[in-house]
């Protein structure tokens, strides 16, 4: 019991491991919008309440928004390094769903000392695909994993190993359509049919467009396999509009369907991948200039696209507009998620600022939506996504008592992003504090040097 876990004082008084005080507290599950004081004891919530409470430490809150952490379905990277960045932006749970591991056990035991946050991964079809291929690329595929047909008995193959990952705990199912573009029809039904009968969600990189949505709709009507469709703002683009109609229309029909969106304009990726070069390899020059090499900031053109291909490395994917980008982060139906990449020292600002840029942009400067919402999107929605298939996930995205300890304060009149295309790692201001399990990862802004309270999201095995 949580409460025996509490220290009592002669009175009778509780003295909490942390105390939360006078905190604008802010819950889209219960829809609490008041001050209150929150004690957390043995890594969950023990108390809210308007009574005065006590701690062994002690958080003041005045004039900040205390939130339930906020939870990344799509964040890249998954190092010390990137859980730094993702804490102070407030994430308190960062999960690789789309790429994915084709080891989901291995992966897993490489983090069992314990993180800065929350971790968690999917079986990833990509991994498992350059896997079962002998692709040589690193972290996308290069060769064979992007460009070669499987065979009969490599399609079961690679369902069998993504069944195995299942098993052993995966979060659900990565898909990357573009990045494998190889993979048959085939192929892809033998993956969504191991999704459909155990229940798990297949997070789909689809291809571009109407097309590319309609695609993923039909393997998951096909198989009855619960769909989450990844940055929807940089798959639809200027169709936008329409494949959110779609994917409404697909949700009133029953299909289990959901989608996310990143604030950023700009894409990004690996430039040696396939989505990269088969649109670009033969382009000209003016539509080469969409590409921004983030070393040099240098827009590239026939000479430099291929140097650099060569070289290999991320790329930034200037095609998006700002008017489809507020459409998407406003629409009720898209969970924030960063799409978060880093590579070999840099990557993308959404990697740092994705979160903060909503608060800060979308709410307080440009009221695209509530503060309330804006908040669900980043906490009870991606836990509510998960939550079928990963229990330990009804214990995250809200504040209530017995609910895990993950907490973000922050100050709505200054939090904003700061990173930019040239400078990626420049952390947000306005994120206070923040809490992982009952354990402080982040206080006044600054990282907290030497702690590792995340644990494992994994589905049971």
């Amino acid at each position: 019991m949580v409460i025996g876990l509490l220290l009592v004082l002669q009175s009778g008084t509780p003295v909490y491991d942390r105390v939360i005080l006078r905190g604008h507290v802010m819950d889209p599950a219960s829809q609490l919008d008041a001050v209150r004081n929150i004690g957390l004891s043995g890594g969950r919530i023990a108390a809210i309440t308007t009574e005065a409470i006590r701690g062994r430490d002690t958080v003041d809150a005045r004039g900040l928004v205390v939130a339930p952490g906020f939870i990344d379905l799509h964040a890249h990277g998954q190092t010390a390094e990137t859980y730094q960045y993702y804490a102070l932006d407030g994430v308190t749970t960062a999960l690789e769903l789309e790429l994915g591991t084709a080891d989901v056990a291995a992966w897993y035991r490489e983090r069992e000392g314990g993180e800065r946050i929350n971790y968690g991964v999917s079986v990833g079809h990509i991994k498992v695909r350059m896997a079962v291929m002998h692709d040589s690329g690193t972290w996308m595929p290069v060769g064979d994993g992007a460009y070669r047909a499987a065979t009969p008995a490599q399609i079961g193959e690679i369902a069998k190993r993504i069944e195995a990952g299942i098993r052993e705990g995966a979060v659900d199912i990565g898909a990357g359509f573009p990045y494998t573009p190889a993979a048959t029809r085939d192929e892809l039904l033998a993956v969504f049919r191991v999704a459909g009968m155990t229940k798990t969600p297949v997070h789909v990189h689809i291809r571009p467009g109407v097309a590319g949505l309609t695609e993923a709709l039909a393997l998951a009507a096909e198989t009855n396999a619960p769909l989450h469709v990844v940055h929807v703002n940089s798959s639809a683009l200027a169709e936008t509009p329409v494949m959110l109609e779609m994917i409404g229309d697909a949700r009133m029909h029953g299909h289990d369907v959901t989608t996310e969106a990143y604030p950023y304009d700009a894409g990004m990726t690996e430039i040696k991948s396939a989505t990269i070069q088969d649109v670009y390899k033969n382009a000209p020059d003016e539509r080469l200039a969409e590409l921004e090499w983030p070393p040099t900031g240098e827009r590239l053109n026939r000479e430099s696209f291929e140097r650099y291909s060569r070289i290999g490395g991320p790329v930034v994917i200037h095609t998006n507009t700002e008017q489809m980008v507020a459409l998407a982060i406003s629409n009720p139906l898209t969970i924030i998620a960063s799409d978060a990449y880093w590579q070999n020292g840099t990557g993308h600002p959404r990697t740092t600022g994705t979160f903060a840029k909503v608060l800060g942009h979308y709410v307080r400067e440009a009221h695209s939506l509530s503060l309330m919402d804006a908040i669900r999107k980043m906490t009870l929605m991606p836990a509510q996504r998960l939550e079928a298939r990963v229990p330990a996930m009804r214990q995250k995205g809200r504040l209530r008592v017995g609910a895990d300890a993950d907490i973000t304060i922050f100050d709505p009149a200054t939090v904003i992003d700061r990173s930019t295309y040239r400078e990626p790692s420049l952390a947000p201001v306005g994120i206070q504090h923040v809490i992982v399990n009952g354990v402080s990862v982040v206080a006044n802004g600054q990282a907290v040097e030497g702690v590792a309270p995340g644990k494992a999201i994994r589905a049971p095995q």
